[in-house]
């Protein structure tokens, strides 16, 4: 993606660069290549599955505490 910004008649360069860098937040160019710029690895299936051990444990023990009132 390309961003072009012109000068115009007797504009001074720090208003030009104060308008380039206007267009480029409005197009959200940074906050894109940011957002690319580390990857992301996927959990693989046994961290999942452990993952969603663990959640249904605590919610049941949390259920559990909650039925004799120590909450």
């Amino acid at each position: 993606m390309a961003i072009e910004v012109k000068r115009r008649k007797n504009e001074s360069p720090t208003t030009l660069i104060y308008r380039f860098i206007k267009r480029v937040q409005q197009t959200g160019v940074l906050r894109e290549s940011k957002k690319r710029r580390f990857q992301d690895r996927s959990p693989n299936r046994l961290k999942r599955k452990l993952s969603a051990l663990h959640r249904d444990a605590k919610k049941k023990e949390f259920e559990r505490l909650k039925k004799l009132g120590e909450l």
